[in-house]
């Protein structure tokens, strides 16, 4: 089994690769690749272990979407956002319930609510990911960022809480309120912590190797903790993620540039070897199903795969819409969604390796040493609902995106407001040079000819911002901050071979070469990004 998982990592790297390469929705390629791998005769049988996912899989994705995520944004948008995360999991919970105990024969209604909790969770990673490439507006960026940070959490407390129903471990339901509440407090209290001792131990190092190395580690220290206090995970990670990321401004220039490139490998690696271990489970959840008539497998599939997602897109439209009718406070706070971005926004509900990891984490029997009540139906039925949104909305969303025109126009107004920031640093930075060199009585020629290398500087820095935004190049030709670029890409390549030539000759060392190699690296990155 270690082997066949080493080569399903190391075979979802590679298709993921050539997926980016040639523009296409990466987590769909993988999942249809599984798939038509799963039906390969004498394809090894991978199975998905629910402990792989929760443990290993899922806290680092957490931290590094966390990390990432705007906690001004968040808090901007904690309404709606708290809509998505935790009411309509919850809902899609109650509603998938009652549609799956009327449709499947075996299911207790709390095996089936035990089902709605497993499906109940979107998995945004996709839906963020084409509304990135596609440019969709910031803020339906922020609710589907914020709803896949905190609807696992939701999710998991409510499965944990029909699990414990279905196989006769919950003294009763009106534990479940406690059991939730324990779940969501817990997480807060242990993320707050242990991201302020986090922060308070890597702000008194000066070590980004020791400080990157820290970061990597922590999801998994947090994640188990949290679980073993009985609290979520989940919302610990991601609450510990949100204040180190935004901390990491106080963090040196070399650990922030290492952590970007560390946790954007991770996050690749990681998602890619989920989505191909999605689509490896058709054989095994196939096999199972021995007994149970085609007809109950249709009517269900299609039952509850429905449910699934009209529930969301109720739940996303009544939401929208009502609390702007009945609350002036709303509607005097929050912009007006179009009906296109309302639309976009329930149509992205794709399912992801959660909901496979809860499906296949369900007992084989409950506490009483009976079979666990209609056990590879819920798994097939999650299967169907995981592949079916993947499909349906991966290869749709795009489509729709374009269709009805739901792009974001916030480019130059943040190209404006960052020129305007670039503007107002450059003056700082200058009357801090004028003071410094005040005080050093600077007199020499040497101090005025390095005074007037930096004016420059700032100066080509300063105006950069601004002759981004008006016409392009190909009306103005090349602008001076262009040209400065330009020719010292070229001064810095012709600066690289040359070091590169003498490690070549034996007149340098290998360590030197990497010394000044990551200068020159540093400075083009800062080029680059002007």
């Amino acid at each position: 089994m270690g082997a066949s998982l080493l080569a399903v990592l190391v075979v979802s790297v590679l298709l993921a690769a050539v997926a980016r390469h040639f523009d296409v929705s990466a987590p769909l390629a993988l999942v249809v690749a599984g798939l038509a791998a799963g039906l390969i005769p004498g394809m090894p049988d991978i199975q998905l272990e629910p402990e792989l996912v929760l443990f290993v899989i899922l806290p680092p994705l957490l931290w590094s979407a966390g990390l990432e995520s705007s906690y001004v944004a968040l808090r901007r948008n904690i309404r709606p956002i708290g809509m998505l995360a935790v009411g309509l999991p919850l809902a899609t919970t109650f509603v998938v319930g009652v549609v799956a105990y009327h449709t499947v024969p075996e299911l207790t209604i709390a095996a089936a609510l035990t089902l709605g909790a497993i499906v109940a969770p979107p998995d945004a990673v996709s839906a963020t990911a084409v509304g990135r490439r596609l440019g969709l507006p910031r803020r339906i960026m922020t609710l589907l960022g914020g709803e896949s940070l905190f609807n696992d959490a939701t999710a998991l407390t409510a499965y944990k809480v029909a699990l414990a129903a279905a196989i006769g471990t919950a003294a009763s339901w009106g534990g479940a309120l406690g059991t939730f509440a324990l779940a969501a407090i817990g997480g807060v209290v242990v993320g707050v912590v242990t991201g302020a001792v986090i922060d308070f131990i890597r702000s008194r190092l000066d070590d980004a190797l020791i400080e990157s190395a820290i970061g990597l580690v922590s999801p998994f220290v947090i994640y188990l903790i949290a679980e073993e206090i009985h609290g979520s995970g989940v919302v610990a990670v991601v609450v510990a993620a949100l204040i180190l990321g935004q901390r990491e401004t106080h963090a040196s220039y070399a650990t922030r540039l290492q952590d970007k490139a560390v946790w954007k490998a991770v996050q690749l690696v990681l998602e890619s070897f989920a989505f191909l271990l999605i689509g490896l489970q058709l054989p095994s959840v196939v096999d199972e199903l021995a007994g149970i008539s085609a007809r109950v497998i249709a009517v269900s599939s299609v039952a509850v795969f429905a449910t699934v997602i009209l529930v969301r897109i109720v739940w996303v439209y009544l939401f929208a819409y009502v609390p702007r009718l009945v609350s002036r406070r709303i509607r005097d706070r929050e912009p007006a969604p179009t009906s296109a971005q309302v639309f976009i926004v329930a149509w992205a509900g794709m399912r992801g390796v959660v909901s496979l990891a809860a499906a296949f984490g369900v007992p084989m029997t409950t506490m009483a040493g009976d079979p666990f009540p209609g056990r590879p139906h819920l798994v097939f039925l999650t299967f169907v609902v995981v592949i079916g949104t993947l499909l349906l909305h991966g290869l749709t969303l795009p489509w729709l995106i374009r269709t009805l025109g739901v792009h974001s126009d916030e480019a130059q107004r943040d190209a404006l407001a960052e020129a305007a920031a670039q503007d107002k640093a450059a003056r700082a930075a200058a009357d801090r040079l004028d003071q410094l060199l005040a005080e050093q009585q600077a007199t020499s020629d040497v101090h005025d000819r390095a005074a007037a290398v930096l004016r420059a500087w700032n100066t080509r820095r300063r105006n950069a911002a601004w002759e981004r935004l008006g016409r392009s190049e190909e009306e103005l030709g090349e602008s001076p901050a262009a040209a400065f670029r330009r020719l010292r890409l070229e001064m810095l390549a012709a600066e690289r071979e040359t070091f590169i030539a003498e490690r070549d000759a034996g007149h340098i060392d290998d360590e030197v070469l990497r010394s000044v190699l990551h200068g020159l690296d540093l400075e083009e990155a800062t080029l680059n990004r002007n």
